[in-house]
């Protein structure tokens, strides 16, 4: 079975997500096409590689030793185009990049847009995830690094840059919290406040911070998507609660205004840079990381 196939892209997808569904939805794939895949590729191997559960699929003894060996070329072969792309120095190349929703806009699409300028024949494949889930992609090979917040231990990653982002009260321009250096968190009492529902990160601390404080928020609204909060603080239905990051964007254009909030129970996020120890980088994610570092030490 050829290294190359779409055999082996879609056969991995299916084991790792665990239904041709997900797998689809991964790879913006017709489950259809995805099936008839697998199906081919159990027939010319002359064994199933799934079991097909109510719940889902499960990998067969054969399907397991395919995945570790299919994991282990998709490797190698990323290796070698790496090495392929070092040949041709910084005239060509690409890389794969994991980034969690918060940085789709603002800085990091900026940073893209600059080397697009400067070095057009370097193609950067961007994945949007969870930062929860990225440790694990990157130690699979499927990306050269990751920004992610506040990443957990795992030995096998390498945090080459980071930096925190504080937590703060988000407003239009003209309110009065918007011309605030700092604010207390007790302005959420004093104010109607969108706040951040799960599964966003932050809706946790604030939980907390409220039970431990004792201040009651005035919750006027809960949403579970950054650009919703934003777009309601916009419409004036409240001041909302984010990170800088979130909003760094509209800051930068004037349309949102960023007050810190100053409590010392209430940390910062933690945006890192990541990589895998073990994974020989390319010319074009140098570089891109390169930028991204540079842009932490100025602006961040």
């Amino acid at each position: 079975m050829p290294v190359f196939s779409r055999f082996l892209r879609y056969f991995i997808a299916v084991a790792q997500q665990g239904s041709i569904r997900k797998a689809s939805d991964e790879l913006n794939i017709a489950a259809s096409a995805i099936d008839r895949q697998i199906l081919q590729g159990e027939k010319l191997l002359g064994t199933q590689l799934f079991e097909r559960l109510p719940t889902g699929l499960r990998l067969t003894t054969a399907g397991e030793l395919l995945l570790s060996s299919g994991i282990r070329w998709t490797r190698d072969l990323r290796a070698l185009t790496t090495q392929i792309d070092n040949l041709k120095g910084l005239r060509q190349g690409s890389a794969d990049i994991l980034i969690p929703d918060a940085l789709t806009k603002g800085f990091l699409p900026a940073v893209l847009g600059r080397l697009r300028e400067t070095h057009p024949g370097i193609v950067v494949n961007v994945h949007v995830r969870a930062s929860r889930d990225m440790g694990q992609i990157l130690v699979d090979g499927q990306a050269d690094f990751a920004l992610m917040f506040n990443p957990g231990h795992m030995r096998e990653l390498f945090v080459r840059a980071h930096r925190e982002i504080p937590l703060g009260f988000i407003s239009q321009p003209d309110h009065p919290v918007g011309a605030l250096e700092t604010a207390p968190f007790s302005l959420c009492a004093e104010y109607p406040v969108v706040i951040p529902a799960p599964p966003l990160a932050l809706w946790r601390p604030l939980e907390l911070l409220e039970a431990e404080t004792g201040i009651k928020i005035q919750a006027v609204a809960r949403a579970d998507n950054i650009q919703m909060i934003k777009s309601l603080v916009s419409e004036g239905v409240g001041i909302g609660i984010l990170s800088y990051l979130d909003v760094y964007d509209e800051v930068q254009k004037n349309q949102l205004a960023f007050t810190p909030i100053l409590n010392k129970k209430l940390s910062p996020l933690t945006l890192a840079l990541c990589v895998d120890r073990s994974r020989q980088l390319s010319m074009a994610a140098r570089l891109i990381i390169s930028e991204i570092e540079q842009f932490f030490a100025d602006q961040l």
